[in-house]
């Protein structure tokens, strides 16, 4: 899986930003990270030291944020930005293999707790180019 993630950069455009929907982060209303320097959120236990040494230091990107919130809300889903929450290891393990500069600006937004996707029936999102 690691040498499969780091040359699927190698097949693929660099893009402008990403934007990680993160199976490890759960909250009322669908929350998306709106820091311009997210720390690292270390939502994993029991592993060495090192493992809560990692650094990955992407810029956030606020005005992605709020495009991302105003789009989701032109389509019924209230949503909301954290502006103190770091990145998980949903996001910064695969995405330091993949872009280990840390040069992309991301996002990440939650899930909804409980994981009920019947609110969403039906609803349809497209980002253009960023």
């Amino acid at each position: 899986m690691i040498d499969f993630m780091k040359k699927l950069s190698q097949q693929l455009n660099k893009p402008n930003a990403v934007i990680v929907i993160s199976a490890h982060w759960e909250e009322s209303l669908p929350t998306i990270t709106g820091n311009e320097s997210p720390s690292l959120f270390y939502d994993y236990y029991g592993f060495p030291d090192r493992a809560y040494e990692l650094k990955y230091p992407a810029p956030g990107n606020p005005k992605l944020a709020e495009r991302v919130k105003k789009i989701l809300e032109e389509r019924g889903i209230v949503s909301k930005i954290d502006k103190e929450r770091g990145f998980d290891h949903g996001l910064f393990i695969p995405l330091k293999m993949m872009y280990p500069n840390a040069d992309i600006p991301m996002i990440q937004i939650s899930l909804i707790n409980g994981l009920d996707p019947s609110p969403f029936a039906g609803k349809s999102i497209r980002f253009a180019r960023y």
